[in-house]
């Protein structure tokens, strides 16, 4: 069987996963801008949402929890949660070119049903893109 061709199933192409490019927001400017845009007040959390205009079919996003929240360990348990609902909801949900902020709220955000969050942040995703 030496020098024989043996033909070689060929693999498919890499799937992506994730369709959209999620990239984390870092500068205060951003957060200002987004600010200024829509909104959507959830229980568990406030949603602002901008449109870039820019081309980029990037999508971006924001965390932030303001003392109201509680101490360090409450904000950042908090900034988990919210990370972990966008990292879920954000790539089959975001459009593209959109920059998002999520901003916790006082004891809902740390203690309330993750189920709930992730429906919560469906809502207001169709709210502000509306």
């Amino acid at each position: 069987m030496a020098g024989r061709n043996v033909p070689v199933a060929e693999t498919p192409p890499a799937v992506s996963v994730c369709p959209i490019v999620i990239e984390t927001l870092k500068k205060r400017a951003d957060f200002l801008r987004a600010a200024k845009a829509k909104r959507a007040g959830q229980p568990g959390f406030m949603l602002q949402a901008r449109s870039r205009d820019d081309g980029d079919a990037l999508v971006r996003v924001g965390f932030t929890c303001s003392k109201k929240v509680g101490n360090a360990v409450a904000r950042n348990r908090a900034k988990r949660r919210l990370r972990a609902l966008a990292h879920i909801i954000l790539p089959q949900a975001a459009k593209p070119g959109f920059d998002y902020v999520l901003i916790g709220r006082a004891v809902e955000t740390g203690s309330r049903d993750f189920k709930s969050m992730q429906e919560e942040l469906r809502h207001a995703l169709k709210k502000v893109h509306s």
